[in-house]
């Protein structure tokens, strides 16, 4: 299992055991949300890549959203 937890404008993507990921972040210049692992070392376990491509793909279709953090 992920979590995907809110940090401003991106998804902190975190493992059933506490290890984070990576981050889903939206790519302007693409126009698509990507995942970007937090360091090169990162394996993903089947599961995990499981969870983040049905992540990404239900973000893609507008099915869930990234909240934005309002600073004011």
């Amino acid at each position: 299992m992920v979590l995907f937890f809110p940090v401003q404008q991106e998804l902190d993507c975190i493992s059933d055991s506490g290890r984070i990921l990576g981050k889903i972040k939206f790519d302007l210049a693409k126009g698509e949300y990507l995942f970007c692992p937090d360091n090169e070392s990162v394996v993903l376990s089947d599961k995990e890549q499981s969870s983040i491509a049905e992540k990404l793909v239900s973000l893609e279709l507008g099915k869930s959203s990234i909240p934005m953090q309002d600073d004011d």
